[in-house]
């Protein structure tokens, strides 16, 4: 959640085929070899995008284009390639190095049907997934990949560590909803890495933890292998939430927008970074790795209060404008990432970039730190800082607490219609007209019914 780039609204225009390229040998398909890319909205775009699939010899079955939601005056392009995986691999390494790779192997169909399923409101809202399998869209939109580092990062120059990189990177990018979650046979140094962060933070949690963390924690250790010389494994994880708060999560390669990581979280759905810091520096990370999330994001998640604390954060960005986007990504970070509690009359740690960093949470627990009350109004106005400690930490009474103040902060965002999750279907029921609202009431009425029934047998049986 440190990247900031939003997706802007664009006019919707009708898919262009071109014909296919003839230049350069062919190569017979063996699997999936698409590429989504963008590039800057101006005369010779193409043209010289194309260069780049020539200097390889790969030819193209069919390509298309349509204005970036992604990126003001810029197009992205659909191109189907005719080669085979391994020189599809080495196209890839090539068009990284000139223009900017949204996905791969996405399929044709998925590129068409996500055009097509802008929210029937107007071409002014942006576009968000309606149904749970359309985050595979989102979930393969990364701003960054897990294996292009900067040159700052510990494992910039460690070449093992790039490549283990590029397979985390594949692993996530291959993935699809309703798949199980690829199992990673974690090498032994990076156990050690895990090992270290673990033993480090589980000292420090008793004191420093807020309660809920505490209760599931030993939870996670007894049914999903949590321990010092273990890396959890996210399909286990995914299972274990499920049953406990309805949150589930996926693979992902790496930084998402803030608008597609938001909207996972609408359909409890969190996405999870499967990777590994550098081993020669574990207490600290420039990016959120598997340490992060797993002993950060997922004790917190099987939390049903706290479940539901994330949804509606998820929920009140689905079509709202990138500046109301920007500032619930903000609040996120100061509560989901970086949140204090008080129980007992003393503060605590709900925030998963506390909770993952020994420092950091020993700083906003001390005297030293600068505490605030959490106001969404104020708090979706201070900066997020990345490489340092934060300037200021927001307190919450409890999550409920958080929750509330959050959903009068969502009233306040600008959009033509309410989103209501159905968990039946999982998907989102757009409330725009008295015809969809009385279809939530009538719901909501048999839910009512049930527990007015509930509190005549209490009274019958029990008296009370």
């Amino acid at each position: 959640m440190t990247q900031t780039l939003l997706y802007t609204s664009s006019t919707r225009t009708s898919l262009c085929p071109i014909d296919e390229m003839a230049d350069g040998q062919g190569a017979e398909d063996s699997g999936r070899t698409a590429v989504v890319f963008s590039l800057t909205n101006e005369v010779g775009c193409l043209v010289k995008a194309l260069r780049l699939f020539q200097e390889k010899h790969v030819n193209l079955k069919h390509i298309e284009s349509r204005p970036s939601r992604r990126v003001v005056n810029e197009v992205e392009i659909f191109a189907d390639c005719n080669c085979g995986q391994k020189e599809f691999k080495e196209l890839l390494e090539h068009l990284k190095d000139h223009i900017n790779i949204i996905s791969f192997n996405t399929p044709a169909h998925v590129w068409s049907t996500e055009a097509d399923c802008v929210p029937p409101d107007g071409d002014d809202v942006p576009w968000f997934p309606m149904k749970i399998s359309e985050l595979d869209q989102c979930s393969h939109r990364v701003l960054m990949y897990g294996s292009e580092l900067d040159a700052d990062h510990p494992g910039f120059k460690d070449e093992v560590y790039r490549q283990r990189r590029k397979y985390f990177v594949e692993v996530a990018m291959n993935y699809k909803f309703g798949q199980p979650i690829p199992r990673i046979e974690y090498t032994p140094e990076e156990i050690r890495t895990w090992g270290v962060v673990f033993r480090e933070l589980t000292q420090l949690y008793p004191t420093h933890a807020c309660r809920e963390y505490l209760k599931n924690l030993p939870l996670l250790s007894k049914h999903c292998g949590y321990r010092e010389d273990n890396i959890p494994q996210l399909e286990d994880v995914s299972l274990f939430l499920r049953e406990r708060s309805g949150f589930t999560v996926r693979p992902v390669a790496g930084y998402l927008s803030p608008r597609d990581f938001l909207a996972g979280l609408a359909y409890r759905v969190f996405n999870c970074t499967q990777y590994v810091r550098h081993s020669t520096d574990p207490l600290y990370t420039p990016e959120p790795d598997t340490c992060h999330e797993l002993l950060g994001h997922v004790p917190l998640l099987a939390d049903p209060k706290f479940a539901q604390f994330s949804q509606e954060i998820g929920l009140a960005s689905l079509g709202a404008s990138d500046e109301d986007v920007q500032k619930l990504a903000t609040c996120y970070f100061f509560t989901i990432e970086f949140g204090l509690c008080k129980q007992e009359g003393q503060l605590r740690a709900y925030g998963a970039g506390l909770l993952s960093s020994i420092g950091e949470l020993q700083h906003a627990l001390s005297d030293q730190a600068c505490v605030k009350m959490f106001d969404p109004k104020t708090t979706c106005n201070q900066e997020c800082l990345i490489t340092t400690f934060q300037e200021v930490y927001f307190v919450s009474e409890s999550f409920e607490e958080a929750k509330q103040k959050m959903r009068e902060f969502a009233k306040t965002i600008k959009r033509p219609f309410s989103v209501y999750y159905n968990p039946y279907t999982q998907s989102i029921d757009l409330l725009k007209d008295t015809r969809s609202i009385e279809n939530v009431v009538q719901d909501l009425r048999s839910d009512l019914t049930t527990i007015c029934d509930a509190l005549g047998k209490m009274n019958t049986y029990m008296g009370i």
